[in-house]
């Protein structure tokens, strides 16, 4: 599975929303993810692929496009 793939699969069990709803232009705003909800799944994300993201860059990241240049770019 590629890295979209994996995000898509994350991010569909924490939102509990189908993953044919979920595209690399998705917000999380648009997803309707609170603070709460980012936190969690940034924690899922750092262990799914082995790495850390800094509080600031995850104020950054707003889109599942965002994530996935996160972690090509990190990984």
């Amino acid at each position: 599975m590629d890295i979209l793939g994996k995000v898509k699969k994350i991010v569909s069990e924490h939102l509990d929303i189908e993953e044919e709803k979920i595209t690399m232009e998705s917000t999380f705003e648009g997803l309707e993810a609170d603070s709460l909800d980012v936190v969690e799944l940034v924690m899922s994300l750092e262990e799914e692929f082995d790495l850390e993201i800094a509080d600031e860059e995850v104020e950054k990241i707003k889109s599942i496009g965002d994530v996935v240049n996160y972690i090509e770019n990190h990984s």
